[in-house]
């Protein structure tokens, strides 16, 4: 029974390979990039082989509970994790759990992730042929590694196999794994400059880690090379009980997922209750701002279009720390201004076929504009205001105040205004309801592109008061060019998002059915 699921993993990978084009060519991408970190490990594990012992055995340990800690994290941010042999599948084929057991574990090896964590491993041995004991421990510690690596990440996965059926769990998991990646930049500086300051205490710490779960069975070739058995065998019976311990808590675990599978479906909910409907007054406007906002917080693609938003102020700090200047912090709130309001920009798309609703109903093209934008504008000038008061309070530059909420607020609704006049007259290619926030779709992209770039440059356009008040103010140093950049702002903002809402509905108004017409074929 081993052998079979061996087998059966083995033609899932090769079935990877007989679909589309586009999936090849993802696959083939993702081995190529896996084969450069891989050959990059093993090149530097090789050449610890001369180095300094107490390195080698500091990078070694370090690095292997590093990995260890990857893959029982994984599951838990990234939703699309492989499950293709997901013990759920198996709960009508009786398989005996003695059976089942090894042969998932050993499955889990077969893979990109499996494979790579296990050459890299193997590398270890190559960091320690200083003599055959050390050789021969590497060799077992990598073994057991690499075991309880993939065993703790098939015991995380059954223990969240719930969340893991869950869209929401899904949708938000998918979101905060995108996190780290826009802050790779400040991450790996702050990891350098740490690992700079504190190398003189990474080796106690690496002697800390390989008394633990994640460290032991990466430490006994290091321990052998030292002459030190007796502290070999103790860190291998902490390697074999944390392997033992990970592989009874799995059993259990799947014994019970076996018998109970997780229940996808639907929970239930009581009625009478209106939401956010009852928040807002009983007009159109008002029901089209309530839904929309409701799509706000309940629809992942939205969020994920503007997850840099939280972020932007530790880009722009670190940037400024980068550069020795924190003024640049000033321009987090214009910007932010700018994301947000353009975000509306493509909120018909996001609506797909629901845009029926608003035809069906006959809402008029006025009242779906202006309840988009106080949907938008809800979270978005609270927010506004916070980042300008902030930046301000950090930077100390409070003579620039009032030139950054004009800008701010010309901004917002600069853009809610014009957003509201592309959207009701061009589609996006978005993802349609239901899908990853972060899918490519397909679509017009080209004309996308080309909307996309147009809008912001009309944009920059529009804002030309607003700059030139906080041009005249750097160069002069005068904060009466503030104060006017205020008034200019917020009259020239709002006098502008009503002429939007206007002509933006009216558009709406005669293209309704056309727009939805495009928006049908976006499925």
């Amino acid at each position: 029974m081993v052998a079979h699921l061996l087998s059966l993993k083995w033609r899932l990978l090769l079935n990877g390979f007989r679909r589309s084009p586009w999936q090849i060519v993802g696959i083939a991408v993702g081995a190529l990039y896996a084969a450069g970190v891989v050959l990059s490990c093993v090149v530097g594990l090789v050449a610890l082989r001369w180095a300094d012992p107490l390195t080698a055995q500091t990078v070694v340990v370090l690095g292997g509970a590093l990995v260890m800690t990857g893959w029982a994290v994984v599951p838990l941010v990234a939703s699309a994790a492989d499950l293709t042999l997901d013990p759920s599948r198996f709960t009508t084929s009786a398989i005996p759990m003695r059976d089942l057991l090894p042969g998932l574990a050993l499955a889990g090896l077969l893979g990109l992730p499996g494979i790579a964590t296990l050459l890299a491993s193997l590398a270890t041995v190559a960091t320690w042929s200083r003599g055959f004991p050390a050789a021969a421990g590497a060799l077992l510690g990598a073994v057991l590694g690499v075991l309880s690596c993939v065993v703790a990440s098939k015991l995380v996965t059954t223990a969240v196999a719930s969340l893991l059926a869950s869209r929401r769990f899904k949708d938000i998991s998918s979101i905060v794994f995108v996190v780290p990646l826009v802050l790779a930049g400040p991450i790996v500086t702050a990891v350098v400059q740490g690992v700079r300051d504190s190398r003189d205490y990474l080796p106690g710490l690496a002697e800390a880690v390989s008394w633990t779960p994640l460290g032991a069975a990466w430490s006994l070739g290091g321990e052998l090379d030292a002459g030190n058995p007796a502290g070999a065998a103790a860190k291998l019976l902490v390697a074999l009980g944390s392997l033992a311990a990970l592989c009874g808590a799995w059993y259990l675990l799947l014994k019970r997922a076996m018998v109970t599978p997780p229940y996808g479906g639907g929970g239930s909910r009581k009625a009478g209750k209106a939401g956010l409907f009852a928040l807002f007054p009983a007009t159109p406007a008002g029901a089209v701002a309530a839904r929309s906002l409701t799509y706000w917080i309940r629809d992942p693609r939205y969020a994920g279009s503007l997850v840099i938003v939280p972020l932007m102020p530790v880009l722009l700090y670190f940037a400024g720390g980068q550069s020795g200047n924190h003024d640049v912090l000033l321009t987090v709130a214009p910007l932010t201004a700018f994301l947000l309001a353009w975000s509306i920009s493509a909120d018909v798309s996001y609506d797909n076929t629901a845009f029926a609703l608003h035809l069906a109903t006959g809402v008029r093209g006025r009242d779906d504009r202006l309840g988009r934008a106080l949907a938008c504008l809800v979270f978005a000038l609270p927010l506004v205001l916070l980042f300008a008061a902030g930046s301000i309070a950090l930077t100390g530059r409070w003579e620039w105040l009032p030139n950054i909420l004009g800008s701010s607020l010309g901004a917002l609704f600069t853009g809610l205004g014009l957003a509201s006049v592309v959207s009701a007259r061009w589609t996006s290619a978005v993802p349609v309801p239901g899908e990853s926030p972060f899918k490519k779709p397909p679509g017009n992209v080209t004309q996308t592109l080309l909307v996309q770039f147009a809008g912001m440059s009309a944009m920059g356009v529009l804002l030309l008061p607003e700059i030139a008040m906080v041009a005249a103010q750097a160069a002069t140093g005068s904060t009466v060019f503030g104060w006017i950049g205020l008034a200019a702002g917020t009259v020239l903002g709002l006098a502008l998002f009503v002429a939007g809402i206007r002509l933006g509905g009216r558009w709406l108004d005669v293209r309704g059915p056309e727009m939805f017409a495009l928006l049908a074929n976006n499925r």
